[in-house]
């Protein structure tokens, strides 16, 4: 623990410093300081197996900032990132398990899943990759000097995950004061374990995933920094009415945009003014945003950048 907490403030001061020349430029254009910041979803899912550690380096390798990951529960209890609340997709687990069906990810325990391959099913090239635990996940993404946009899946189906979320991350550093600053966001689709996390964890930024209507926006503000829907949803009026609100951190309240993967949608939804486009393909994102730039002759009409958590 106290190895933990000053391996992360050291990172903290030195995580920027740390970042090659090149990946550190690309940082800054994936959003940080400029336009919205893009997001590699479940890591750089487009071009590695999704939610692995594989696809955390990628995303690093591409000069991301931030990573979107989702988390579940084991039969006995550990958390670990997965997207889907089944083995199936993205595993051979029906090979290794042929008699265990439906395949749940509730009716496995750690150990079983971590004999599981979870990146042959995207290439050969990942044969022999894993589904990584929380802690995992989480000492890569410090690592990488990367930061963590975290999802809550399915929290109906695992009572107390939100508390058990929390203490992982505790446990693992990512609670201390410069992590919960700029480094960290929980989100879920369930406003109220959304509203769970920011009782336990005021401190915490939080996002609620969908497009809840404009007259719930208020209530939403009391636990919920950020709305981040599907892209399709959007307009830039209700972008505006997002942005109307201050969240429960004294800021305007934030606008992630998911799961664009075209310079057509990136342009179009950044146009929207949102603060974050979540992305497979976060470098097509990424080289759509900076090409709209350049024809405009600038960034005038931004909000001045990401400012989430700051």
């Amino acid at each position: 623990m106290h190895a933990r907490a000053v391996a992360a403030m050291t990172t903290a001061f030195l995580g920027v410093a740390l970042l090659t020349p090149l990946s550190h430029a690309r940082a800054v254009q994936s959003g940080d300081d400029d336009g919205p910041a893009v997001i590699a979803h479940r890591g750089a899912s487009g071009y590695a197996p999704e939610n692995t550690l594989a696809a955390v380096d990628k995303a690093a390798e591409l000069g991301f900032r931030w990573v979107e990951n989702d988390v579940q529960r084991t039969r006995d209890g550990e958390l670990v990132v997965l997207h889907d609340d089944n083995l199936r997709r993205t595993t051979d687990v029906e090979e290794v398990f042929p008699d265990r069906s439906p395949w749940k990810v509730k009716d496995f325990t750690a150990a079983e899943i971590a004999r599981l391959d979870a990146g042959s099913w995207f290439g050969s090239r990942y044969a022999g990759a894993r589904v990584p635990t929380l802690e995992q996940y989480l000492e890569r993404v410090e690592h990488n000097h990367q930061k963590l946009l975290l999802e809550l899946k399915n929290p109906h189906l695992y009572p107390g995950i939100e508390q058990q979320t929390l203490k992982v991350l505790a446990n693992e550093g990512w609670l201390d004061r410069w992590h919960v600053a700029d480094r960290l966001v929980v989100q879920s689709f369930s406003a109220d374990s959304v509203r769970t996390v920011h009782e336990l964890k005021p401190a915490v930024t939080t996002g609620v995933l969908g497009t809840p209507p404009v007259s719930d926006l208020p209530e939403y503000a009391e636990f919920a920094d950020q709305i981040n829907p599907s892209h399709g949803s959007l307009s830039m009026s209700y972008v505006s009415s997002v942005h109307a609100f201050t969240g429960p951190h004294g800021r305007p309240m934030e606008v992630f945009a998911w799961t664009v993967d075209d310079a057509d949608t990136a342009r179009r939804v950044a146009g929207y003014d949102v603060d974050g486009v979540i992305s497979n393909r976060p470098d097509v994102v990424r080289e759509a945003m900076d090409e709209d730039t350049d024809d405009a002759g600038g960034a005038d009409g931004s909000r001045g950048g990401f400012t989430v958590g700051r």
